[in-house]
């Protein structure tokens, strides 16, 4: 009887699960079957690049040296740093870069969200409110390819207020929690905001790589989200607001994940706290949402962000109990166990499907040798898996934001991150036109795996490492 009710439950459990996620498997389906939307006329616009940074010196001028590089004229982009409680060298580093900078000094008022608004109000005094066009938001460890303010610039003229970006890492073969975030991302990018923007949904800002026009800074006069994760606040309130999002797959950056288990069990507390945090402030609109005309991005947002905390829990929750019950009742260990285990595998099954299929697909794009790319396919649903209990500590634990000690790329490291982005563009160039193969000689410039590994990957032009003044 215990034994039955255990299983009945884990198969309503799995149902709902599946009820509430379905569509992210469906979204591993439509890259291939609705294509991209073709650009309107571009037009220049004029952009700030927002650097919100915490005792970065180690990063900060590689990721000015980036933008310096891009191929979009230089006199329509304004680097603009907001040293956010430093006490090392980041605000002089940025400053002998071309940078202009602002130092923030606020114990109180701590996050990215609170620096944000902070120097967009500086802006404004200093250069008035329409000094651009638009603000596109980085972190201090990325590195952008050459042509990300292009292409950026391109979606930015369709008419959208907001655009989100293809993020990439440029340490994935570290180990399998960078793997574990990195894929996390590429997923998202590729399949989740990918697919959300092509059927008319809302891609979700992460955090870094996106932008925000000028007309969104004065409806919300700033930055008015200071949630652990401003990211999410933001994209709720978009969303309840009915702003659609825009999603520009060709602009792409790099950034530094977490290797560490420490640092990376605190970001994951946090991301889950910060999710809830904004869940609960907007629910009430993004319900209501649902049973209107933007039904298919308020369920999106809301089924994102909530009911997996919830039902993993609770699985976990039953599960122990109910398995501890059936022993102490004295029956058979190996049948008690194996309901759980079959969810515990479904669960993987379906993760794992995820993993191998963004793998495959943006196998050029990954900067990991390629046993490792295959390993960590496997590890990914372990990853996911490790959440579950950074939710249920962020339930009832009070979370605040830490700093991220970060690694500055050397320049082979630079210089292989432009080699897979210029294979991977090609690859998506000949896909566009028909032929899914990048011609004779284009491919990796060097030998079948100098796309696949960390030592062998070579670049086409090297990225300079030397300091670069930004107008």
């Amino acid at each position: 009887m215990l034994l039955d009710i255990l299983n009945i439950t884990n198969f309503c459990l799995g149902i709902l699960f599946v009820m509430c996620y379905f569509f992210q498997v469906m979204y591993l389906f439509i890259p291939f079957i609705i294509k991209m939307p073709k650009h309107k006329p571009t037009v220049p616009h004029k952009y700030a690049i927002l650097i919100s940074a915490r005792n970065e010196e180690a990063v900060i001028g590689t990721l000015i040296d980036s933008i310096a590089q891009q191929d979009y004229p230089s006199e329509l982009v304004t680097v603009v740093v907001v040293a956010d409680n430093c006490t090392d060298k980041t605000a002089e580093v940025a400053r002998q870069r071309g940078a202009l900078v602002y130092e923030r000094f606020n114990t109180e008022e701590v996050g990215k969200g609170y620096a944000l608004n902070f120097v967009l109000h500086r802006l404004d005094e200093d250069l008035g409110p329409d000094a651009f066009d638009a603000f596109i938001v980085f972190d201090a460890d990325n590195i952008l390819t050459k042509n990300f303010i292009t292409e950026i610039n391109k979606t930015f003229s369709d008419g959208y207020e907001v655009i989100t970006t293809y993020r990439n890492s440029k340490n994935y073969g570290d180990n399998w929690l960078s793997s574990g975030t990195g894929l996390w991302f590429i997923r998202e990018s590729k399949y989740l905001n990918g697919s959300r923007f092509r059927i008319g949904a809302c891609p979700q800002v992460s955090g870094t790589g996106f932008l925000f026009s000028n007309n969104i800074k004065k409806q919300n006069d700033g930055w008015p989200y200071h949630t652990l994760t401003e990211d999410y606040e933001f994209t709720c309130d978009s969303v309840v607001k009915g702003i659609r999002f825009g999603y520009c797959e060709d602009a792409r950056f790099y950034d530094e994940q977490v290797t560490g288990f420490v640092q990376a069990w605190h970001q994951r507390v946090r991301w889950c706290k910060g999710g809830m945090q904004a869940f609960i402030k907007h629910c009430g609109g993004l319900i209501k949402g649902i049973f209107s005309k933007k039904f298919v991005a308020s369920y999106d947002m809301t089924m994102s962000i909530f009911p997996a905390y919830v039902i993993s829990i609770l699985a976990c929750f039953v599960n122990i109990i109910g398995v501890t019950a059936l022993l102490i009742a004295g029956y058979d260990p190996i049948e008690t166990i194996t309901s759980t285990l079959l969810m515990v595998l479904g669960a993987y099954l379906l993760l794992f499907t995820q993993s191998l299929v963004c793998t495959i697909t943006e196998w050029r794009h990954i900067r990991a040798k390629w046993y490792k790319k295959v390993l960590y396919a496997f590890t990914f649903p372990f990853f996911i898996f490790s959440l579950i209990p950074a939710a249920f500590v962020a339930m009832f634990k009070r979370v605040e934001w830490k700093p991220i000690k970060h690694s500055d790329a050397s320049e082979e490291e630079r210089a292989q991150m432009e080699a897979v982005d210029e294979v991977g563009k090609r690859q998506r160039e000949a896909d566009d036109d028909g032929d899914g193969t990048v011609g004779e000689g284009e491919g990796a410039k060097g030998g079948e795996g100098s796309a696949d590994t960390d030592s062998e990957a070579t670049a086409d032009k090297s990225v300079s490492t030397a300091p670069a003044t930004v107008d």
